[in-house]
């Protein structure tokens, strides 16, 4: 119904146009007239696409922001919560990290499958295995926030370095954090360099493990990048 009413519309403007010199062409009252319904079937027809009470998508873009309880100063907190993961010890399953809700909608028991996969995550940054920029917070856990920000519409987190590069605003950085080499694959993390616990309880529940990692030169080329270093990164918004 909307596209042929349009191209009636269209087709009497283009008839209209066509008698008259578009150089000094002013149009009628009556052309005024037809100009302006369209405009207002546009503009309610637009309206009737989205049912009352019922809000336009909402734009931007949503990271997650490791080691974190809450979101960069003027941007959306979705939720905060805990990185949770699978055990280090086991050979299979996922290995990426979850941002893991505080207030979770919990299942129904799973009886008979032992398959346990989704376990807290804590900091396996001792004084000497930590970023230099981090404290140290060995064995406990790893908080979370799940951040909107409005006002961008592109995601980047860059490995290597702790700025964006021109024409990105940085929204956090930090330090390459995953699991330990002679475990089970983990995903890397961009854990903010202000990382903090999830709580002030400490003790040896291990789980899934955040490690500092550090580079190795070979077929990492060295220049540009040096042996033996702890990994930076950023994470940016344009």
């Amino acid at each position: 119904m909307f596209l042929s009413y349009l191209a009636f519309i269209t087709a009497t403007l283009t008839v209209f146009v066509q008698c008259h010199d578009c150089k000094d062409y002013d149009l009628s009252a009556s052309d005024q007239s037809l100009v302006d319904m369209m405009k207002h079937y546009l503009h309610t027809s637009r309206k009737e696409e989205c049912p009352p009470g019922v809000k336009p998508s909402t734009s931007g873009v949503t990271y997650v922001r490791w080691g974190k309880k809450e979101c960069p100063k003027g941007v959306d907190m979705v939720y905060t919560g805990q990185v949770g993961g699978n055990d280090y010890a086991n050979k299979g399953g996922g290995v990426n990290n979850l941002c893991l809700p505080n207030d979770p909608e919990n299942g129904k028991p799973l009886s008979g499958a032992d398959n346990s996969q989704l376990f807290g995550t804590e900091y396996e940054t001792t004084s000497k295995l930590k970023p230099s920029g981090m404290r140290d917070m060995y064995q406990m856990e790893v908080p979370c926030a799940v951040c909107h920000q409005r006002k961008k519409s592109v995601l980047l987190m860059i490995p290597g370095r702790k700025t964006c590069y021109k024409g990105w605003t940085s929204e956090y950085s930090g330090y390459l954090l995953s699991g330990h080499k002679t475990t089970s694959s983990k995903d890397y993390a961009c854990v903010d360099e202000n990382a903090e616990p999830l709580d002030n309880k400490s003790s040896n529940e291990n789980g899934a493990l955040f490690y500092a990692i550090s580079t190795k030169c070979g077929s990492l080329r060295c220049p540009p990048y040096k042996d033996a270093v702890e990994v930076q990164c950023v994470v940016c918004t344009k």
